[in-house]
């Protein structure tokens, strides 16, 4: 089959009405497309018929994760202008199977279709790589399928996650600084992260902290040696459970944090003074935000305090329309949702909050990820090892195409600081915004 890329890039640029930004190359060798551009490698005739079987993300998605697909050249410039194709054209959203079948409707594209056909070889779909999350049945969120969700993501070894978040075992957006600040590592970052949220809480000795989503430790690790408090970190992985109590079992605080594997809605012995909730509301979804914002506000003590560090979308016209990334849902977080940030200040205030601080941080976010997609890729061969190539494969597109789309203010990230003040109205909080230092230690 002669000149595969050539007619690949007449076809996608026919479709698109639209000079194609990267270059292709195909199973063939040949090779068409702008010269010095990032190259997209099409590995095998099988990620034509991933696309044709699954139009739009989750067919590119599966050639991706299975290898049939591949990017030379830098990868963040080549999904930058991948992803120009879509948000200079108007969209609000990645490709999805429904768009890609309503264009089916123009004449030049059933023209490219029938020609799709003939390049993709035999008619049978590929069955998906091993990664990808199968049919889930039943309610969203339930105990069951939650903890099932969350098992999926978190549950790939500890050793993998410690070569891509390094040594502070942090897997949420980290608190860079400038220069001046010698903020220079990752480390560093993380743990003024940490810190930030535990003067923002206004943590002290003695009182009670729970960390819903606690991850591998590092928060209740930080708030009982910095801060002196008790702390109940609750967590769905048994993995990250396990670890987090190997760590606090050698920093000698046993006596003071306790790790569960519990659900927050499984929560009855408070009350407490401070929660934590970090890159956790996430996974709650839409259906069972009122519930979690009410529980959180149940479990704190009159005037106590909520930081609740969550990821958000940018609002649609018609949010009803709304739906996650098949890549995303498929691969990465099963049934996680993101809502834009008026809509979850919202809910915590229904719930009977008064929101007193919301920080956007989302710059801070695409930093973290760009260091953790370095970590992965200089690990390459080993991270691989500790779980399979396509796994990483899956990492290592989604935190880069996240990176991109908080450099791009697609998404975003917020500490929201609530409180759950007290009727005579006294919120506890420093007369002056943002003065955390006065809420922090002693």
């Amino acid at each position: 089959m002669a000149d595969a890329a050539g007619r690949l890039t007449k076809l996608a640029e026919e479709v698109l009405g639209v000079p194609l930004p990267v270059r292709i190359r195909a199973w063939d060798r040949s090779e068409s497309g702008p010269p010095g551009a990032p190259t997209l490698v099409i590995r095998h005739r099988r990620a034509l018929r991933r696309l044709l079987f699954k139009p739009g993300e989750l067919g590119l998605a599966r050639a991706w994760v299975a290898g049939d697909l591949d990017i030379e050249g830098d990868l963040y410039e080549a999904l930058d202008r991948l992803a120009g194709l879509i948000w200079e054209r108007g969209e609000t959203a990645t490709p999805h199977r429904a768009a890609a079948l309503r264009a089916l409707a123009r004449p030049e594209v059933r023209a490219a279709a029938r020609e799709l056909l003939t390049l993709a070889g035999a008619p049978v779909p590929p069955t998906p790589p091993a990664e990808e999350v199968r049919r889930r049945r039943g309610p969203l969120h339930t105990l069951r399928r939650d903890k099932e969700a969350i098992s999926h993501h978190y549950d790939v070894g500890n050793d993998f996650y410690a070569l891509v978040l390094g040594p502070s075992m942090v897997y949420s957006c980290a608190y860079w600084g400038t220069a001046e600040d010698g903020v220079a590592t990752l480390e560093d970052a993380q743990r003024d992260k940490l810190d930030l949220i535990c003067r923002k809480l206004g943590l002290r000795e003695g009182q009670r902290l729970l960390d819903v989503g606690c991850g591998w430790g590092s928060m209740v690790l930080h708030a009982a040696r910095e801060y002196g408090v008790r702390a109940v970190g609750i967590t769905l992985s048994e993995e990250q459970a396990t670890f987090a109590r190997k760590r606090i079992a050698e920093a000698g605080l046993a006596d003071r944090i306790e790790i569960r594997v519990q659900d927050y809605r499984e929560i009855h012995d408070e009350p407490f003074d401070a929660i934590s909730s970090v890159g956790m509301a996430e996974h709650v979804g839409r259906t069972q935000y009122a519930e979690y914002a009410g529980a959180l506000y149940a479990l704190l003590r009159p005037g106590g305090r909520l930081l609740n560090h969550q990821i958000a979308r940018r609002p649609v016209p018609d949010e009803e329309t709304y739906h996650v990334d098949e890549f995303i849902d498929r691969y990465v977080f099963p049934d996680g949702e993101l809502a834009p940030i008026g809509r979850t200040v919202g809910q915590l205030e229904e719930a009977g909050f008064e929101v007193r601080d919301v920080e956007a941080i989302r710059e801070h976010y695409a930093r973290t990820l760009r260091r953790w997609v370095a970590n992965l890729e200089e690990h390459w061969d080993e991270a691989a090892r500790l779980t399979s190539v396509g796994r990483a494969r899956v990492w290592r597109l989604y935190m880069a195409a996240s990176a991109l789309s908080f450099e791009r203010n697609r998404i975003g990230v917020n500490q929201v600081l609530a409180v759950r003040t007290p009727e005579p109205g006294e919120s506890g909080l420093p007369l002056r915004a943002r003065d955390w230092r006065a809420a922090g230690r002693g």
